[in-house]
């Protein structure tokens, strides 16, 4: 005989959905909410949220997501910007970009890459100075925050112009291959490139952009997606947190599992080379109160240079509580 609830046991489970979440647990809560959809790019800045992932950490709390894996920020920032994902990290300019284009959120710091990030020149150049790279090819990533750095800050701060060098548009995947072939003379890449190619005597650095920029990483959702699953915001940055933990105390099984991904993809690069990359990931998942200042001023400089619109209503942009809640 089907048992029914009574109108009395519904609005006790249902209520505020707190006494559901303490009756039946949190996987039973968001067992019929949405599915995130979840950007990562395919570089290193996109490996804590690749643990995440692969984690259980998410499952634990009940969340459900499909995964759409992309080469870099700024792609994943555009399918938010065309609402075909719902949360994706990048970095503070591709941020202010997609607020301007789409109205995204940031909800969380998770990381700080700069140190992942490089301007590198094939090895037999030896070029040692950002103003030796004049008249050269440099393979740059069009429209990501590292392209943007190179272009607009460090590239001009060396004496350079456009003009003065013939950027050759690639994902950062293809750089290392493509500067093997001499098909480019330098680029400005992520690790592991990086870091594979100058193990593999391909390319030094030039400059690395943590000198320009620590370049911290954060968590951006459409807007849609957390006025209506604000709940599901902050289980989310709960495993988030989780995850976090992992990597400061756990950072073999983080390895482990990030390192797997690059081999399943077929770069050949030794645990020792891999654990150099992995060093430069500075994981520390929160929302900084610093973090508006760090966006005014990237604002500003975009806005010079006729990227955005306008500067961001950071009230509007920035939503700590989200972070807060989820640490309460």
């Amino acid at each position: 005989m089907e048992q029914r609830l009574t109108r009395r046991e519904f609005l006790i489970l249902s209520g505020g959905g707190l006494a559901a979440a303490r009756v039946l647990g949190p996987e039973a809560l968001f067992a019929q909410t949405t599915t995130i959809r979840q950007g990562f790019q395919t570089n290193i800045w996109g490996m804590p949220t690749y643990y995440l992932l692969r984690s259980g950490a998410l499952e634990k709390r009940g969340l459900k997501f499909e995964e759409f894996a992309v080469p870099s920020g700024n792609l994943t920032m555009q399918q938010m910007v065309a609402r075909q994902v719902d949360l994706g990290t990048y970095a503070g300019q591709s941020f202010v970009i997609g607020h301007d284009k789409g109205g995204l959120v940031a909800i969380a710091q998770i990381e700080k890459v700069g140190k992942t990030a490089r301007v590198m020149a094939r090895k037999e150049l030896k070029i040692t100075k950002v103003a030796d790279l004049k008249g050269l090819k440099i393979g740059n990533q069009v429209g990501s925050s590292t392209g943007n750095t190179f272009v607009d800050i460090i590239a001009p701060r060396a004496g350079l112009k456009k003009e003065d060098y013939q950027e050759i548009k690639m994902d950062v995947n293809e750089m290392v291959a493509a500067a093997a072939a001499k098909a480019i003379d330098a680029f400005v890449t992520v690790d592991p490139y990086c870091t594979i190619a100058e193990a593999e005597g391909i390319a030094t650095t030039v400059v690395s952009l943590y000198d320009y920029d620590p370049m911290p990483v954060f968590m951006a959702a459409t807007p849609e997606f957390v006025e209506k699953n604000p709940q599901v915001v902050v289980e989310y940055l709960r495993a988030w947190l989780d995850v976090g933990k992992d990597f400061k105390q756990n950072p073999a099984k983080v390895a482990d599992v990030i390192y797997g991904f690059f081999t399943s993809k077929g770069y050949k690069m030794s645990r020792e080379t891999f654990s150099k990359a992995m060093a430069n990931v500075e994981v520390d998942v929160g929302f900084p109160t610093n973090v508006r200042t760090y966006l005014q001023q990237i604002a500003e400089g975009l806005f010079k240079e006729k990227k955005i619109g306008a500067i961001p209503d950071w009230n509007k942009a920035l939503r700590p509580q989200f972070m807060e809640k989820a640490r309460g």
